[in-house]
């Protein structure tokens, strides 16, 4: 939705990224305009009720408010839950009372500790880690993994075996079946595997820091900055952000599937330079814009 860094462009929006798992939707930062690529990319308000910031940078989260006040006048009812840092509620909180004072949901400010790796959502589908980063303020990053899902049946061993309806949930999770006549069916016979589940890191803002790395091993998508160039690099240690060509190294010592590289800086017209220097060390890159959608798996 945005992959810009601290000054919007023509080009491009601040940072913002919406996880689409089965029709739940999780948004990651919240820079301003983001509620317009909301609208430009038909996504459903409704379907959004988590929201994690990794930090407090206005390019990541000014587009809170806007948001807050949207979804009250689009008569929501359920609550709103933002993961942040612990000043994040400070900061936020007055918002709808002073500018949305009937406001039809709660907002609830959940905070985590951006300094350490914890668990800080978990559903049926899903759940979330933090990354701890590397920037000028405290800043997190976020491992979404989703879960491992039940075995598939195979369907004509369900009618060649007569399986009854009542014992199809035990068989997915893994037990045998014993027919009437005492037989025992293995339970490899009688399923196929899930498909493999799927990993997404976002890492974003942050100097390079290899410590993330057994965090995010084996991702099938690493999102990780790219601020600058690497002829840059005296830029990017001066701000706490990476180059391409860092960005790359992480990708390979991680051994991800794929990389996207983003939070581009307004002195690049083209960010092919930052693309190139990228894939000499990692080829698997691409580059983020707007309303791209990546499905996974690929």
């Amino acid at each position: 939705m945005g992959c810009g860094s601290a000054l919007p462009t023509t080009r491009h929006c601040l940072s913002a990224q919406v996880i689409n798992l089965r029709e739940k939707l999780f948004l990651i930062d919240c820079g301003e305009g983001t509620q317009l690529q909301f609208r430009a990319m038909k996504l459903n308000f409704s379907r959004l009720n988590h929201i994690f910031i990794s930090h407090l940078h206005g390019d990541h989260c000014f587009g809170l408010p806007g948001l807050i006040s949207t979804l009250g006048l689009l008569g929501r009812t359920a609550d709103l839950h933002i993961y942040a840092q612990p000043d994040a509620g400070k900061v936020f909180s007055f918002l709808p009372d002073y500018f949305c004072k009937e406001l039809p949901y709660q907002v609830l400010f959940h905070s985590f500790d951006p300094a350490v790796s914890e668990q800080i959502f978990e559903d049926r589908t899903l759940k979330v880690t933090t990354i701890p980063l590397k920037h000028r303020v405290p800043s997190a990053g976020f491992l979404f993994e989703e879960k491992p899902k039940s075995a598939h049946i195979r369907r004509n061993m369900l009618d060649f075996y007569r399986i009854p309806f009542a014992r199809i949930n035990a068989i997915k999770e893994g037990e045998d079946f014993v027919t009437p006549e005492g037989e025992v069916i293995p339970n490899a016979r009688l399923t196929l595997p899930p498909r493999p589940t799927q990993k997404y890191a976002y890492c974003s803002d942050t100097a390079y820091d290899e410590s993330i790395v057994p965090l995010i091993e084996g991702v099938n998508l690493l999102y990780h900055e790219a601020t600058f160039s690497h002829k840059d690099l005296a830029r990017a240690q001066e701000t706490y952000h990476s180059s391409a060509q860092q960005a790359a190294l992480i990708a390979r010592a991680a051994r991800v599937e794929r990389l996207l590289l983003g939070h581009f800086s307004a002195r690049y017209p083209d960010e092919k330079i930052l693309l190139d220097e990228a894939k000499e060390i990692f080829p698997n890159t691409l580059l983020a814009k707007e309303r791209l959608r990546i499905a996974l798996p690929a």
